[in-house]
């Protein structure tokens, strides 16, 4: 039977056969998912409960100066749009969570949906792990030398690491930070290392150091003191500043103001800072810091549930060592507090 069979090949070799017509070469590019996707720009929105959609930017069509606007994600009266990227297709999106890892996701995998759906919820598709929570997202053109993440935690550690350590992706994700017990990362932003770091503490504490204070690290490292915090006291936000914004601080109570970023003066890392502003029983702890400039609006959220949209020019430029205006009238009790505030990515009217 083989010598059938070899006998068989050897008739059809002679009767069809030819001179080989593809071209065998030592080194070929490998053809990815990402060159068969045309690249455009997307509008990409997070909602504050963590919803995730991608939409094409020629949805968003100019529009009149006095217009209504237009809505960039359908959401419920609890929910509103936190963070909004104008990215290529082609851009990676790095997702950061309070256990300290960090996952992967390219724009053109992030689910496109009509401009009035909420989108997806982004533990689901990214996957995390038990008990984590999402804390920042960085969108990046392109990974390459010269930039750096910095990365802060809740005890006050700063870390500073090349993007280039960030660029290799994972499915699992990997390891952005070590954590010591109890401790959570709650901000990451992109430096170019000539940048001034401003962090803000529960206590109504603050410090504004240069990033050259600290020297870039591996990932898998705990990073060093950035603000010596107090026993009780923990890190509430971190912010890299640029010129013409101020700092706007909002306490549990509904108390809040903004300070110009002049008024704090550049110190070293990991000194006791100055006061933001005072934790005075009427105002209670600090939950959020925000740099925001005039035409900035902020969302304030109560334990409740309670939604408050205000505009940043509306809040009088104040001195750092004083106790800020009302902002938003809570429920008395320990349920009524200001949970957190957040600078709204939409431009559009109420």
């Amino acid at each position: 039977m083989e010598k059938i069979i070899k006998d068989e090949i050897t008739e059809l070799d002679k009767e069809y056969g030819d001179e080989r017509r593809t071209e065998i070469v030592s080194d070929t590019k490998e053809i990815t998912v990402e060159d068969m996707i045309v690249e455009e720009d997307m509008v990409v929105t997070i909602s504050k409960t963590g919803y995730i959609k991608r939409n094409p930017i020629t949805l968003y069509r100019s529009q009149q100066r006095g217009g209504k606007g237009k809505t960039a994600m359908g959401i419920g009266d609890e929910d509103f749009v936190s963070l909004l990227f104008v990215a290529s297709t082609h851009h990676t999106f790095l997702f950061f969570t309070n256990k300290g890892n960090v996952y992967w996701c390219k724009v053109y995998d992030i689910p496109q949906a009509g401009r009035a759906s909420k989108g997806k919820a982004i533990v689901n598709l990214l996957n995390f792990g038990k008990d984590e929570k999402l804390a920042t997202v960085l969108a990046v053109p392109q990974f390459e030398p010269g930039y750096y993440v910095l990365t802060s935690t809740k005890n006050g550690l700063v870390k500073k690491t090349e993007m280039m350590a960030y660029s290799r992706p994972r499915l699992g994700g990997i390891i952005a930070l070590d954590l010591v017990k109890g401790d959570e990362l709650i901000a990451a932003r992109i430096t170019d290392g000539t940048m001034n770091v401003f962090l803000g503490s529960a206590d109504g504490k603050s410090i504004r150091f240069h990033e050259s204070d600290v020297r870039s690290s591996g990932r898998v490292s705990r990073g060093v003191r950035g603000l010596s915090l107090t026993k009780d006291d923990h890190l509430v936000g971190m912010e890299v500043l640029s010129h013409g914004q101020t700092l706007f601080a909002v306490t549990e109570n509904g108390y809040g103001k903004r300070t110009s970023i002049d008024e704090y003066p550049i110190q070293k890392r990991g000194g006791k800072g100055v006061i933001t502003i005072k934790t005075s029983e009427r105002n209670g702890k600090v939950v959020a810091i925000i740099l925001v400039n005039e035409a900035d609006d902020v969302m304030i959220v109560a334990n409740s549930g309670k939604l408050l949209r205000i505009s940043v020019s509306g809040i009088s430029v104040i001195s750092r060592n004083t106790q800020g205006v009302k902002l938003m009238d809570i429920i008395k009790g320990d349920e009524g507090k200001v949970a957190s505030a957040v600078l709204l990515a939409e431009k559009e009217d109420e």
